[in-house]
């Protein structure tokens, strides 16, 4: 779904200023912005400002862009999917040293009309990377990527630790395996 940029909010003032005129245009802008985390996540220009972002970031921002442009269809979704060594090789030393296979982690990304849109980076395809690992699925809003998201990430990991038979770790150290496994994609 394609449409054009109407100067109606803060994020569409923005893309105006850097001469992106359409939805589109916007999604291939911020594909090729690097992943990296940003300096302050409830700032809804940081990715513009940090000259990148995570998947979060990028994602929220152009859902505020839809609906600054009166496009609701456009919705956020946070899905939580295996994270194993097949989806990015960048974490398989990690996962093997902490044993392993995969780690349920928290990715954002967009849905229009049953069609789902990765733009974490010009390489992301959800068909092929997210949903064969799926585990579950949900709606957000743009100003729920902070907060929110971790206490839903957090949450699923806590039932997921009690139904793992030999797993000898508690929420807090899965997510510092996780933290490294973010570090380990930033390389």
């Amino acid at each position: 779904m394609n449409f054009r940029i109407e100067n109606n909010g803060v994020i569409s003032k923005e893309f105006i200023k850097l001469g992106i005129a359409d939805f589109e245009s916007a999604c291939q802008y911020i594909s090729l912005l690097p992943y990296r985390r940003n300096t302050d996540k409830n700032d809804i220009l940081c990715i513009l400002k940090d000259k990148g972002g995570t998947c979060s970031t990028k994602h929220a921002v152009l859902r505020k862009l839809a609906l600054e442009n009166k496009l609701d269809g456009i919705k956020l979704i946070l899905g939580i999917f295996k994270m194993d060594g097949t989806y990015d090789k960048r974490i398989s030393k990690t996962l093997t040293k902490a044993g392993l296979a995969f780690i349920p982690e928290a990715h954002i990304y967009l849905k229009i009309n049953n069609i789902y849109i990765d733009v974490t980076t010009p390489e992301s395809n959800y068909e092929t990377e997210i949903k064969p690992r799926l585990l579950k699925e949900q709606q957000i809003e743009y100003n729920q990527i902070t907060d929110y998201k971790v206490h839903i990430h957090r949450g699923f990991l806590k039932k997921w630790v009690k139904t793992q038979p030999g797993l000898n770790y508690t929420v807090d150290e899965i997510w510092k395996i996780r933290e490294q496994c973010i570090l380990d994609l930033q390389q």
